[in-house]
C-alpha cells in the first residue's frame, strides 16, 4: 500500500479517546520484532481481514498446492474468491461460500537475465520474493510501504508505491497465467495480447485465478533516506514539484493541523551518483536527527532505516521492515487518487476539512505515482497524486467522513483504492473509468457465468 501499516493493538475502549492519550495508549502496544500477523494467512478462530474490521462471509477454505489442483477445484465450486494476505479494508475479495489459498504457490519459477522478467507463482509475497531477486543482482522499480502483502492482490487492485517517475507495482506486470470460471489456463502478456492484457492485470478477482506472475526487473541498486520535520504548507503550494522530484521515492506525511506536513520522507537511489545531498534545511523542514515513525510519537524500532544509511533498494523503498510487525491491524484505510495538475486543489480541499478529518484520523499520507495504460487503474491515463488516511477503528465516525470527503474531491474526478473503504456510488464509478464496460465484457469472456464474482463486484463493476 502505504501509510497505513501504522497502528498497534486497539480494542473497543479506545474509540472514545483522544488523540494524545490513544498515540500514548498505541505506543505501549505496538508489536515487536515477532512475525507478522499477516503472514498468518489462515487464522485460528473466524476469518476475518488484517485490520479486523470485518469477518468474511465463510470460513471455508482450500488450499491449493498445483495448476491441476487448482484447475479441478475451480471446476467443482459454482461460485469462489482467492484468499490473499487478507489486506483489503472493504469486501472485494469476500467469498459467501468458498476461498482458495495459494499460499504454497510461492515460488520463484523462472528468472530470465536476458528478458529481465522473473516468474513467480501466485502466493509469493514482496518480502519473500525481494530479498532473493536480490541476491540474484536485480531489483523491482518499485514497492508499497508494507512488504508483507502478496504480488498477485497488489497488482491485482493497482496498489501503489510511489515516485514521480514510477508506475504503481501493477506497472510491473509482463505476463499472467489464469485459471478461468471453466477451469481453462489462459495466458495473457504485454507483447502479445495488448488490450486485452492491460484490462486483465488490474483484474479485481474477477477474471480468473492468476497462478503464475511475471514481473518485469532491472539491475539491483542502492538507496538511502532521510526525513525532514515540519514542512510548511505555505512551501508545499510553492514548491510542490520539486518536493516531490527530490527523491526516487517521495511521502508526505501529515495530521492538517498547524498548516504543515509533519514528516517528509525523501528515498533516493544511489548508485550513478544520484544520492539526495540532503541539507539541514529542505523548503523550511528540518532534517530529522533520529530515526522517526510516520506518527513521531510511536517507536521507529519497526521502520526501515534513516538517518542516509545506505541499504538494498529492498530494505528502504517500503516504510517497514519485513522484519517486524509494522501494526497489529485495528485500524481502517482509505485512498484517493487525483489527477497530478490538480494536487494543489485537492490537497488543500482536504485540509479544510480538518476540523472535521482530524477527531478520527492517526495520519495522512500524500504520494505521486506515474500514469499508465491499465484500464482500471486510478493512475490511468493520467499521473497522480494519492492521498490516504489511515484512521482510528471506529466506522460509524469514519463512514460519516468519507462523504464529505469525497464530495470535495469530486470536482477533480478522484478514484478510491480498490481495497480501501470509499462510499462513492457504482454510478460515480463508471463515470471515472472510461473502460469499465470493456472491462465486464473481458470478466464475462473469462468467466461467464459469474463464478469469482460477489457482492462488492456486483455491486461496483457489474450492475
Amino acid at each position: 500500500m502505504r501509510s497505513g501499516q501504522i497502528l498497534g493493538n486497539i480494542n473497543a475502549t479506545t474509540l472514545a479517546m483522544n488523540k494524545r492519550t490513544f498515540i500514548k495508549f498505541l505506543s505501549a502496544t505496538v508489536a515487536g520484532p515477532v512475525v507478522s500477523r499477516l503472514l498468518a494467512w489462515v487464522p485460528e478462530d473466524k476469518l476475518k481481514n488484517w485490520a479486523g474490521n470485518f469477518e468474511y462471509s465463510t470460513g471455508d477454505l482450500y488450499s491449493a498446492n498445483s495448476l491441476e489442483q487448482v484447475r479441478e477445484f475451480v471446476k467443482k465450486q459454482s461460485q469462489l474468491k482467492v484468499l490473499g494476505t487478507r489486506h483489503c479494508f472493504n469486501r472485494i475479495a469476500d467469498s459467501k461460500q468458498q476461498f482458495l489459498s495459494l499460499k504454497s504457490m510461492e515460488q520463484i519459477v523462472s528468472l530470465d537475465p536476458g528478458t529481465r522478467t522473473v516468474t513467480l507463482g501466485a502466493g509469493m509475497t514482496y518480502g519473500r520474493l525481494c530479498p532473493l531477486l536480490h541476491s540474484k543482482g536485480f531489483a523491482l522499480h518499485n514497492l508499497a510501504s508494507l512488504p508483507h502483502i502478496s504480488v498477485a492482490g497488489s497488482c491485482s487492485t493497482a496498489t501503489h508505491g510511489s515516485g514521480d517517475k514510477n508506475g504503481n507495482l501493477a506497472t510491473a506486470v509482463s505476463a499472467l497465467e489464469i485459471v478461468t470460471g471453466a477451469g481453462d489456463v489462459v495466458t495473457l502478456s504485454r507483447k502479445k495480447d495488448g488490450e486485452t492484457f492491460r484490462g486483465a492485470v488490474v483484474g479485481l478477482g474477477a477474471l480468473g485465478v492468476i497462478t503464475k506472475i511475471t514481473l518485469d526487473i532491472q539491475p539491483t541498486f542502492m538507496m538511502q533516506q532521510y526525513v525532514y520535520e515540519n514542512l510548511p504548507l505555505s512551501q508545499l503550494k510553492d514548491h510542490f514539484d520539486a518536493i516531490e522530484a527530490s527523491g526516487y521515492s517521495v511521502s508526505l506525511f501529515t495530521d492538517w493541523q498547524k498548516q504543515r506536513l509533519n514528516e517528509v520522507w525523501i528515498k533516493s537511489r544511489i548508485d550513478r551518483g544520484q544520492g539526495f545531498e540532503a541539507p539541514p534545511d529542505f523548503f523550511g523542514a528540518k532534517r530529522a536527527t533520529k530515526n522517526l515513525h510516520p506518527i513521531a510519537e510511536l517507536s521507529a524500532e519497526n521502520c526501515t532505516e534513516q538517518m542516509g544509511v545506505p541499504g538494498p533498494w529492498y530494505e528502504r523503498l517500503p516504510h517497514f521492515r519485513m522484519g517486524f510487525t509494522p501494526s497489529a491491524g485495528k485500524e481502517l484505510q482509505s485512498e484517493y487518487f487525483v489527477p497530478r495538475q490538480h494536487a494543489i486543489e485537492a490537497i488543500l480541499a482536504v485540509e479544510r476539512l480538518r476540523d472535521q478529518v482530524s477527531p478520527q484520523l492517526m495520519i495522512s499520507e500524500i504520494r505521486t505515482i506515474a500514469a499508465d495504460t491499465l484500464w482500471l487503474s486510478p493512475c490511468y491515463k493520467q499521473p497522480c497524486v494519492a492521498i490516504h488516511f489511515t484512521w482510528k477503528p471506529d466506522w460509524p465516525a469514519v463512514r460519516k467522513l468519507l462523504p464529505l470527503i469525497e464530495r470535495e474531491l469530486a470536482p477533480f474526478n478522484a478514484r478510491p483504492h480498490w481495497g480501501k473503504l470509499f462510499t462513492m456510488s457504482p454510478a460515480q464509478l463508471k463515470s471515472i473509468y472510461e473502460r469499465l464496460p470493456e472491462f465486464v465484457e473481458l470478466s464475462t469472456k473469462y468467466d461467464p457465468r459469474g463464478k469469482f464474482r460477489n457482492e462488492f463486484l456486483n455491486t461496483n463493476i457489474f450492475s
